[in-house]
């Protein structure tokens, strides 16, 4: 199904004028085989200037493929802080793929306090914590207690944390 013509004519209008992106990010998946990766170069087709409003919109008013694709593609952007909103978007829905793209590399622009409460909405969850970028380096006591006292919770109510959520109840130097 991927028309390598449409997509070098889609990035070449959006390159030409950022706006075409509308249309083209949505048309990706009807003409790409990877819609996802074809939604990433048409974002990395779009001038630096611009790159944040755009994502912005179609994010705000795309479907979850789309935010997907945008989440996926937001360590590849040449930008700044400019799109956390967008992981706090993310993490504040239910949809674990969602979830779990927002935890990616671009998540260590997120505050200490934020990204915590997403890691313990993984295990709230059961999205699998290899999905975390730098869960190893980030993890601190504050996060070893909330999971702790998630534990506590499950374990009132006759449940178990996901096994691999035990890691983060180990002691933190």
């Amino acid at each position: 199904m991927e028309d390598n013509a449409w997509l070098a004519d889609a990035v070449a209008r959006v390159g030409a004028d950022p706006a075409a992106i509308v249309r083209a990010f949505a048309a990706a998946g009807r003409h790409c085989d990877d819609a996802a990766a074809a939604r990433a170069r048409l974002l990395r087709a779009l001038p630096p200037d611009v790159l944040p409003y755009w994502i912005d919109d179609l994010y705000r008013h795309g479907d979850t493929n789309e935010k997907l694709a945008i989440l996926t593609a937001l360590p590849g952007l040449p930008l700044g802080a400019e799109a956390v909103p967008l992981l706090h978007d993310a993490i504040r829905t239910n949809d674990t793929r969602l979830l779990a793209a927002a935890l990616g590399p671009y998540a260590g622009r997120l505050d200490q306090h934020a990204w915590r409460h997403a890691v313990l909405k993984c295990v709230f969850l059961a999205v699998p914590l290899e999905v975390v970028s730098d869960l190893d380096r980030r993890a601190d006591r504050e996060l070893t207690a909330m999971v702790a006292a998630l534990r506590a919770e499950r374990e009132a109510a006759g449940r178990r944390l996901p096994d691999d959520a035990y890691r983060l109840l180990d002691p933190i130097p």
